[in-house]
């Protein structure tokens, strides 16, 4: 049986190059739906217009261009073109005649060449030692289709002290177990609590404006379970002129860096 997250990123082919997809208000943040969720949502129907289970998304890139309300979008998703080994598509995602959201995508086969990774993953307690937090009821219903460890900075309890960085990560899963395939990952990507609230102590909002996903392997990972937990970590370095940006790593347990992403955020400073 599927679990909510497939069912409430399940896309429907309704012509040559368009699918149609339901926005579930389970997935809200603020004034809209988180855009990692948006984000699996466009994949899924990008991943179907690909149509090659060997070409695994490598580059996933989304733009907002505005909040889509609950209810049916239209995703329309072109192959832009389709070479000996890499794909390149598009999507533009329509609420009646209102764009909501553009996306463009690089999907290939594994490829020879050098392999290194220089980064390393956070260190982090087994997530089976780490309490699980109650989610207090102020919390948007995003926070409640998420199981979430705390392991890096501040949790989003502004009674304490701010740090003095805003980095903040620890061990992610959904709600209901799953095998994380590749669109899953992409909303792991901005399911955590960001980052900068680790560091100040008002409250604000940070609705995303683009989200860059690099995907370092395919997906599902071999071997993976689905109670398996992911281990994440997100680090803003500048905030300008209501802006500010996200970098993030997920590893899987046994320290295999899965996805780098990056995101601009706008701010909204909440009770000015």
């Amino acid at each position: 049986m599927p679990t909510r997250f497939e069912r409430d990123t399940a896309v429907a082919r309704s012509g040559e190059n368009e699918f149609t997809a339901r926005i579930d208000r389970a997935w809200w943040v603020q004034a809209g739906p988180n855009g990692g969720y948006v984000a699996a949502i466009i994949l899924r129907a990008l991943t179907e217009a690909v149509g090659d289970p060997t070409r695994a998304p490598r580059s996933f890139t989304v733009h907002y261009v505005a909040p889509p309300a609950e209810g049916q979008v239209t995703i329309t998703a072109i192959v832009e073109r389709a070479g000996r080994s890499l794909t390149s598509c598009s999507a533009r995602v329509h609420q009646g005649d209102r764009l909501v959201a553009l996306a463009i995508t690089a999907f290939s086969k594994p490829r020879l060449g050098p392999e290194f990774c220089d980064l390393t993953p956070p260190a982090a307690p087994p997530v089976d030692s780490i309490p699980v937090r109650e989610i207090p009821d102020f919390a948007p219903e995003i926070a409640r289709r998420w199981d979430t460890r705390f392991v890096l900075g501040r949790p989003p309890d502004f009674s304490l002290p701010p740090s003095y960085e805003a980095e903040s990560g620890g061990w992610i899963r959904l709600e209901e177990p799953q095998l994380l395939d590749a669109p899953a990952v992409a909303a792991i990507t901005d399911a955590w609590v960001p980052p900068v609230f680790s560091r100040l102590d008002e409250p604000i909002v940070v609705p995303t404006v683009d989200l860059t996903v690099h995907f370092r392997t395919s997906l599902p990972l071999p071997g993976a379970m689905p109670d398996d937990f992911l281990l994440v970590v997100f680090r803003t370095q500048v905030a300008a002129e209501g802006f500010l940006e996200e970098d993030g790593e997920v590893w899987s347990p046994d320290g295999q860096l899965i996805v780098q992403s990056r995101q601009l955020a706008a701010v909204r400073v909440l009770n000015p």
